[in-house]
């Protein structure tokens, strides 16, 4: 626990000289303090030494490098998830991708072009990409989906794939675990040409070579074909609990 905190703290300094001025050296801690609080109440008008304009200012005037604390981030989760200890054959990376949606109401100029409606939400739809060793779950990047006519979600998370860094991939296993937004030919066949594995989500009505739907298999971990790729695949499912309505 030690070592985490001295770590982080760190980290924290490292963030700090990023910022040009003092001011703002001072909003950046305050949010991190409200983050790290873990009272699950992390909005600007809840901190306790800087009042909601000032980091609201910070968060969308100030000219600080966000490039440059992205990497530095980057980098110290580097360090340390290969500092992890290893034992026996090469341990597995989970690399998880997701579509979330920032929701949004109201007017916005300068991001008019990023608002869309998808799947009845309207706002900034994002695909991000985590990756998980033992206890860290570190974001790690992010695509925004841009809506009809553009690159599926799909795609976008091939590209954020793709730019993992060759450090991570040649030490772990890589284990891509997807739901159904990403569920496709394409996105199978390109994660198994970077030679990951992959887990995705896929719809039941989903049809295999012979014709029949996937809701009409009856034994879990059995090896199917399914139309449009040249590789067999193992289907399994599960079924949800859900709670007797009164």
């Amino acid at each position: 626990m030690n070592a985490i905190l001295s770590q982080a703290q760190a980290l924290v300094s490292q963030l700090q000289t990023l910022m040009p001025s003092s001011y703002q050296q001072d909003s950046l801690q305050a949010l991190l303090g409200l983050f790290l609080e873990g009272q699950g109440v992390p909005l600007p008008e809840h901190c306790k030494t800087k009042s909601a304009s000032a980091l609201s200012r910070f968060l969308n005037e100030y000219k600080w490098s966000t490039r440059q604390v992205i990497r530095t981030v980057r980098k110290v989760a580097l360090q340390q998830i290969l500092s992890q200890p290893r034992r026996g054959r090469r341990p597995t990376l989970q690399v998880i991708l997701d579509l979330t949606t920032l929701e949004k109401v109201g007017k916005f100029k300068q991001f008019k072009h990023l608002i869309r409606v998808y799947n009845g939400k309207r706002g900034l739809h994002l695909v991000v990409l985590y990756i998980v060793v033992g206890q860290w779950r570190v974001p790690w990047g992010f695509q925004v989906y841009r809506g009809k006519d553009t690159s599926s979600p799909a795609q976008l998370g091939l590209r954020l794939l793709r730019r993992l860094p060759k450090i991570l991939t040649q030490h772990f296993e890589v284990l891509v675990l997807a739901d159904t937004a990403f569920g496709s030919h394409e996105f199978v066949t390109r994660v198994r040409q970077l030679q990951h594995h992959v887990l995705v989500g896929v719809s039941c009505n989903r049809k295999l070579e012979d014709g029949r739907g996937l809701r009409q298999l009856h034994k879990r971990g059995i090896q199917v074909r399914l139309p449009g790729l040249n590789f067999p695949v193992s289907i399994s499912w599960y079924y949800f609990k859900r709670s007797a309505r009164l």
